[in-house]
């Protein structure tokens, strides 16, 4: 993911340096002159337009992996703090199971005023479901909070986030490729402004097409390639 390669003031110098160097001479390589500065022209919109393509995806690009980049972060707070608040429900559990089990309902009661409402009604679903009456089940809860009425809402945030995530990383990416696409594309025009340089040392009218004729057939594969690409993010 590069930036721009070919810009409009190269291929402007290069129009300039090739009608100094070929305003007048043989009648007969005048109209090659003219089809070279045409072809020098249409190179330098197409050079503009691929190089401003390219910046903008490339903005595009990071804009969306630094978002990717927060949401991230942003998970692996909410997750953070869903283990916590878990880790806290189950040791307030412990407490709240030892006193029940020692039959201190001072001591219960203490405990149960700690539990979030999610593990209260947890607790509730677990004790109403006579836990540990069959310990071989391997599908019996091994506590309340293996129950589905306990509900971390920041484990369901933190899997969002993490989603987000990773869809706004994947949108970066091929943003990045995209601007990939549009600097390699410079690399095609480049080819045909060097073609373009060299033809006008040549006093043969034969080579002159040749390399002119060349360079237009990169210049249409360049211009489909550029048809084929994603017009920039607005």
């Amino acid at each position: 993911m590069g930036e721009a390669g070919l810009s409009a003031a190269e291929v402007g110098k290069e129009i300039g340096e090739h009608n100094r160097h070929h305003g007048g001479g043989d009648e007969r390589l005048r109209w090659v002159s003219i089809a070279e500065a045409v072809l020098l022209a249409v190179v330098a919109v197409m050079a503009a337009w691929s190089g401003y393509a390219s910046a903008k995806w490339t903005t595009e690009s990071r804009v969306l992996l630094s978002q990717a980049s927060t949401a991230r972060t942003e998970a692996n707070r909410a997750a953070i703090e869903a283990d916590e608040a878990r880790n806290f429900d189950e040791e307030v559990f412990a407490i709240w199971f030892s006193a029940r089990t020692s039959g201190d309902p001072d001591a219960v009661a203490q405990a149960e005023r700690l539990f979030s409402p999610n593990m209260a009604a947890a607790v509730d679903a677990w004790s109403a479901g006579e836990p540990g009456a069959d310990p071989a089940d391997p599908d019996a809860p091994r506590g309340p909070t293996a129950m589905p009425d306990y509900d971390l809402p920041g484990a369901e945030q933190a899997a969002e986030l993490d989603a987000r995530a990773d869809e706004l990383f994947a949108e970066g990416e091929e943003a990045g490729f995209t601007a990939d696409d549009y600097i390699a594309n410079t690399l095609y025009l480049a080819t045909v402004l060097f073609l373009v340089g060299i033809s006008g040392h040549f006093r043969i009218r034969a080579a002159r097409i040749g390399l002119v004729t060349v360079g237009l057939a990169i210049t249409v594969f360049a211009a489909i390639q550029l048809l084929g690409l994603d017009r920039p993010p607005g």
